[in-house]
């Protein structure tokens, strides 16, 4: 059962990414980078070790693609500030799967979170200047 409905939210996804804008592809992956946070969080606090390697590798791997989906070309400060920041959010994210630390998740959590509602304050016309500059 577990298979199935595992299989049903994946095939959903994958048919909402089909459909999606290069804007809503990033707020969906703040949402998941944040729901692997929160997943890793829960099994450190539970000592579930598998739990935890799994969910912070999925984290780690969308940071990485919110960082790679980076224009570097524009010259302005943002697009290098928010790679900064995503360098320091990798790099607490390993500090907590070494050390099992909850509160480097949590500052990750709080800077993904800052970050994404900036992103969802976008007013709808400008979703296509997001999709170019990100």
């Amino acid at each position: 059962m577990r298979g199935s409905i595992k299989s049903y939210q994946k095939v959903s996804i994958d048919s909402e990414i089909a459909v999606a804008s290069p804007h809503r592809i990033i707020q969906m992956m703040f949402d998941g980078a944040l729901l692997r946070l929160a997943q890793s969080r829960y099994a450190i606090e539970n000592h579930d070790l598998q739990a935890k390697g799994v969910a912070i590798n999925k984290a780690i791997g969308i940071i990485n693609g919110l960082n790679n989906s980076l224009n570097m070309d524009v010259k302005d400060s943002v697009a290098s500030n928010l790679s900064d920041l995503y360098d320091f959010m990798l790099r607490r994210i390993s500090e907590a799967n070494v050390n099992n630390d909850v509160i480097a998740i949590d500052d990750v959590t709080n800077i993904l979170r800052t970050i994404k509602e900036g992103w969802d304050a976008i007013p709808a016309d400008m979703h296509q200047m997001t999709s170019e500059a990100s």
